[in-house]
């Protein structure tokens, strides 16, 4: 028997390399590259799904005809927005998240909710039992839900020959396993081999695909990193297991926005959807307390409102800490600088605490000035009343600037019973106010700002 072909693959990235190296040449990182047994040199290449042998020339792209496919709605009106309008034909969906955030109860809701659709629902890590004892805690009923437990990819080709599916669940991909490949199930080269097969497939059969993914945090398996470039959407699950709330984000989208965001909340029946995520985000108290500002982001076409909370203290041992939430570090030093620098506020002394409740993670600048408000509220101990919120970018100069999308933000405030909205001066220019039941305060400095918000505080 001939000798068996290996490589090393980095776990993070997927790069090969015919012989070990310390950094990876493509992510950069240390002492990730293990070596995998690839195929061996006597064993010949197969495919392992032959639905159809298409014959491929050259053609203008004239000659191209283009037919607008309608979308597949679910009832999940939350995944139709991240997607971009629906499940598109032939789409091959990556949906990747650390264990147990809940993709597999998503995609066994999603199915079990698309009864006029024959779905296939393939599992390598629960027996169908299992899944029987989850689709029961749902409430869900479907007779054109199937279960299949299997992990070689041969195996479930075979079957889908005979069954014909109209949607395909793999849950995960991880533990799916090829044939044609010598490596165990979980590999690089293994997961990538099973990914082409049924990038093959959906293609080939105008299926759409769904593949469920893991990330762990030492990176000991193979995650959606290594197939970000082989499937045609990114669906990133994000949440703490300890928290109700969850989040669905696009990091790639060849058919659809790719900011796009979409909220559920845990139950022991499932996720439920949030429509309207800003009233769940916003605390409900019965008395102000200082520290507390909301503001506005956005997450691609969604205007979110959001509380920003913030604990400004002596600090009892020598060196101030600094410690940020769900808001960028980095950018929560700057802010102090500025205060500092502009404003006069001694925080170089302070220990400074910032969190976004809710769990969400803040990368959009409109939130700087709620930032800015609210650590100045916590410093002087006077609180910002519950009916007014901020949407502006503050810079080095202690100036106020304009954001975008600002009427989408002042209509956000505006529904949710918000009575005043401080803006930048530079994006009140051309903006019709009349159409705003909401006060909207524009300003230039933060000095304005700190005059108008706590002067009669």
């Amino acid at each position: 028997m001939a000798k068996a072909k290996t490589a090393y693959f980095c776990q993070e990235c997927g790069y090969n390399s015919p012989k070990w190296v310390g950094r990876c040449p493509s992510c950069g990182e240390w002492n990730t590259f293990v070596q995998e047994v690839i195929e061996k040199e006597d064993k010949k290449t197969a495919v392992a799904w032959k639905g159809v042998n298409l014959a491929s020339r050259p053609r203008s792209i004239a000659e191209i005809e283009y037919q607008n496919e309608p979308r597949i709605t679910t009832f999940d009106g939350e995944l139709n927005r991240v997607l971009g309008g629906g499940i598109v034909q032939g789409s091959l969906v990556l949906i990747g998240g650390e264990p147990g955030i809940g993709k597999s109860t998503l995609m066994l809701q999603i199915a079990l909710t698309l009864s006029n659709k024959k779905v296939l629902y393939v599992s390598g890590e629960e027996s169908d039992q299992q899944i029987k004892m989850r689709a029961e805690r749902m409430d869900s009923k479907s007779d054109n839900c199937f279960i299949l437990t299997e992990t070689h990819t041969q195996n479930i080709f075979r079957q889908i020959e005979d069954f014909q599916p109209e949607i395909l669940i793999i849950d995960s991909i991880q533990t799916m396993q090829s044939t044609y490949i010598e490596s165990g199930a979980g590999s690089v080269s293994q997961v990538r081999e099973c990914t082409a097969e049924f990038m093959k497939y959906a293609k080939e059969m105008g299926v759409p695909v769904f593949l469920i993914g893991h990330i762990t945090k030492d990176g000991s398996l193979a995650g959606p990193k290594v197939l970000e470039h082989m499937v045609d959407t990114v669906l990133q699950f994000e949440g703490d297991r300890h928290n109700t709330y969850r989040i669905l984000r696009t990091v790639k989208n060849r058919f659809g926005s790719t900011s796009e965001l979409g909220i559920y909340e845990m139950h022991g029946s499932g996720l439920r959807q949030v429509s309207n995520p800003s009233e769940i985000l916003i605390s409900q108290r019965d008395e102000p307390v200082s520290g507390i500002a909301i503001g506005s982001m956005m997450e691609g076409n969604r205007p979110l409102l959001i509380e920003i909370q913030s604990l400004v203290s002596v600090a009892n041992y020598g060196t101030p800490q600094r410690s940020s939430t769900g808001f960028d570090g980095k950018r929560l030093q700057m802010l102090l600088a500025v205060l500092e620098k502009r404003g006069g506020f001694r925080l170089g002394v302070q220990d400074v605490f910032l969190n976004v409740a809710g769990g969400l993670k803040v990368e959009d600048p409109a939130i700087d000035l709620a930032v800015i408000a609210s650590i100045v509220s916590s410093y002087e101990d006077k609180f910002i009343p519950p009916s007014v919120c901020f949407a502006a970018e503050v810079g080095l100069g202690g100036e106020v600037r304009a954001v975008s999308r600002i009427e989408n933000r002042i209509f956000e405030a505006e529904k949710l019973g918000f009575k005043k909205v401080y803006i930048s001066k530079y994006n009140s220019r051309g903006l019709d106010m009349k159409k705003f039941r909401i006060e909207v305060i524009a300003v230039a400095s933060l000095d304005e700002l700190f005059m108008s918000l706590f002067l009669n505080t």
